[in-house]
């Protein structure tokens, strides 16, 4: 009988492409994905370590299973990511019918272990240590068809006070590059057109072996990749990054005029208590010169509120350097005690309310710089490519959504019947924080069009194989 899956994520964009690792590897299993609004037969849980709210919820959603695990004894339920690496053994003291325990070193061994805990009846836990080796064979269920993530690195070699992502997901580890093109190669045979590259400090790639310009000369050689539509990376970190990587970006025609760079905070002095190794005058600096060589380029960046020590003098200079920068968009976190990092044990923790009331501060004077800078393209036409509108109420309306080349979200007519993964000339006719709404024009058929028709077909044949019928999508 074939059984069906589903896999829940939190946390960042290499989480996701973990997650479709997961998913690859139960396909490879005979599983398939549950249909939308039915009950999977193995739940998996790839979970996020960095803030308190990823604990919970991870917590919260077991609790709500219990009743259906008793129910249902054969309901596999299995936890991975960071927070398993870091809790190992206190999810199963809080949830004992968990059947797995993976971590970040060996998703390859889930299918594995959810067999040994199916015929043994118990669970299992496995969590190495280290990276024995780049996971680059993993098979993977991509949620899109035509846009991909491609892993260059994983690990970090920074000492961020507040991250524990470095003692969860070990050093850098650097894959060779050849690996790294031959997959992009696979994924545009396949119809991607898009590609983002990730690592957890992506322009730091190279280290491993030695290699200061590397990750710029990745980025020129994925621009000779024919049918590759579009190059994007994240997330960089401002002390690595270089004067080469941002010519390659200009002299690179696929490589898209979006930089997310984090800041953190707009402050020398906390900067420095976060370890960032990099102070503002060079962070600005930087974007000047992304500025001068890509003029279009957009900016979003991550800012945490509230770190340990932060005052009011340092919050406004957070304020203060959000309008200098004019980001297009801010990710913006109220800081959480994670247990194990430096920042911890810190002096002068900020109180909630303090920081509750700076995260709502910034959030408004952003938005107000968002729109800004959106309403700076109105009246211009941007390429956008659409995205999966499945579900989507703006479909129902006739609308599709896309992201322009330097990645802003847009809302446009679909008179003309543009595809997923087509590209299409978007004529900006209104603009808020969040997003541009504009009338759609010319449209460019591609393989990535292809290629969402071809997985919608593949969706339907496994609700076929399941019973179930087939919809029009």
């Amino acid at each position: 009988m074939t059984r069906t899956y589903t896999v829940h994520t939190y946390g960042c964009q290499m989480n996701v492409h973990d997650s479709e690792r997961i998913s690859g590897l139960l396909d490879a299993a005979g599983h398939i994905p549950a249909p939308e609004g039915t009950d999977a037969d193995i739940i998996v849980f790839n979970t996020c370590a960095v803030r308190e709210n990823a604990d919970n919820k991870l917590y919260g959603n077991l609790s709500f299973l219990a009743p259906k695990k008793k129910a249902n004894p054969s309901l596999q339920i299995a936890v991975g990511g960071c927070l398993a690496q870091k809790d190992q053994d206190t999810i199963l003291k809080k949830a004992p019918y968990v059947d797995v325990v993976f971590g970040t070193h060996n998703v390859g061994s889930l299918p594995v272990l959810l067999e040994r805990a199916r015929i043994e009846e118990e669970s299992q836990i496995e969590i190495l240590e280290s990276l024995e080796h780049f996971p680059s064979t993993l098979p993977a269920r991509r949620h899109s068809a035509y846009s991909a993530w491609v892993s260059v690195s994983v690990g970090c070699n920074n000492t961020c006070t507040f991250c524990i992502v470095p003692t969860l997901r070990g050093i850098e580890k650097d894959r060779p590059a050849q690996d790294i093109l031959t997959e992009v190669r696979a994924l545009v045979d396949q119809g991607v057109i898009e590609v983002t590259l990730l690592g957890q400090n992506v322009n730091a790639y190279g280290v491993d072996f030695g290699d200061k310009g590397a990750f710029a000369q990745l980025i020129r050689n994925c621009g000779k990749i024919g049918g590759l539509e579009r190059v994007r990376f994240m997330s960089p970190h401002p002390r690595d990054f270089t004067d080469d990587v941002i010519e390659a970006m200009a002299e690179t025609a696929n490589a898209m005029p979006h930089l997310h760079m984090p800041l953190q905070s707009g402050s020398d002095r906390i900067l420095q208590m976060m370890r960032r190794s990099y102070r503002t005058d060079r962070y600005l600096g930087i974007l000047d010169r992304v500025r001068t060589a890509i003029p279009l380029a957009s900016i979003t960046t991550d800012i945490i509120v509230g770190f340990p020590g932060e005052t009011d003098t340092d919050f406004q200079a957070t304020l203060d350097l959000a309008t200098q920068a004019r980001f297009a968009a801010a990710y913006t976190y109220q800081y959480s005690i994670r247990p194990g990092t430096p920042a911890a044990t810190m002096p002068d923790q900020v109180s909630a309310e303090v920081v509750g009331e700076r995260y709502t501060r910034l959030h408004e004077h952003q938005q107000k710089i968002s729109l800004s800078v959106n309403s700076e393209a109105i009246g211009k036409t941007m390429k956008a490519l659409v995205a999966d509108h499945e579900g989507r109420r703006d479909f129902r309306e006739s609308r599709l959504t896309g992201k322009t080349e330097d990645f802003r979200l847009v809302h446009f007519g679909n008179e003309n019947d543009a595809r997923p993964g087509d590209i299409v000339e978007v004529h900006i006719t209104e603009a808020s924080a969040h997003y541009l709404i504009g009338d759609g024009g010319k449209i460019s058929r591609t393989k990535g069009g292809d290629a969402f028709e071809a997985r919608n077909k593949k969706s339907n044949d496994e609700r076929v194989l399941l019973g179930m019928p087939a919809i029009r999508l």
